[in-house]
């Protein structure tokens, strides 16, 4: 795990929150549901890049369009593209840029991002709005977590043995942050959703 806090400066953030909002018109946020029960997820969401990641009652996986509009998700922004340049060596670009937006009483449980194929290449998560409290545990789910502090502009990498660790948010502090219009809060999270062409996946 690498944490750089912070990564964005306000200036930055400002004009990465326009570029999701522009998005998000495009694409608006929708409530994902746990599979088979079709219980709604507390986080809303939406999606930018060739692939975006769904849930509903059939299961958790990645589709080209949108679930609600039927339409491409919009491109991955340029501004990410560098990030993910920066700060990773991964060898391809991502392929889906999840947009969640946390409420102030939104919370994530502990999960593991296994629904890529590939597996080797690390998660990027990128935090605009008010702080969280964020979870990170091992690969196995009961085993011993610790928790730290989210702020807005915080960069957030999950490599090498950390990229299946089990992971979660588990409070948002409404009112730490004015990048918003109201209480809440942004996270986007880029990952590359297929193996790179002429190279076998290796899981960890």
């Amino acid at each position: 795990m690498q944490l750089h806090s912070p990564y964005l400066d306000w200036d930055a953030q400002k004009a990465l929150l326009d570029e999701i909002r522009d998005i998000v018109t495009k694409a608006p946020l929708f409530t994902p549901t746990m599979p088979r029960w079709g219980r709604p997820l507390s986080v809303r969401m939406s999606n930018c890049g060739p692939l975006g990641w769904i849930s509903d009652k059939s299961g958790y996986r990645y589709e080209p369009i949108h679930p609600d509009t039927g339409e491409p998700w919009p491109p991955i922004p340029q501004s990410l593209l560098d990030i993910w340049s920066e700060l990773t060596s991964y060898e391809a670009p991502p392929e889906a840029c999840l947009i969640n937006y946390y409420s102030p009483n939104a919370k994530i449980g502990l999960h593991v991002d296994s629904d890529e194929d590939d597996r080797n290449a690390p998660i990027l998560s990128l935090s605009l709005g008010d702080d969280a409290r964020f979870r990170l545990g091992g690969l196995e789910r009961n085993g011993p977590t610790k928790s730290f502090i989210l702020k807005s502009g915080d960069a957030l990498l999950l490599d090498g043995e950390d990229r299946m660790a089990y992971h979660g948010v588990d409070r948002i502090y409404p009112g730490t942050s004015t990048l918003l219009n109201e209480p809440g809060r942004i996270n986007l999270t880029l990952r590359r959703v297929t193996t790179p062409s002429g190279r076998r996946n290796h899981s960890m």
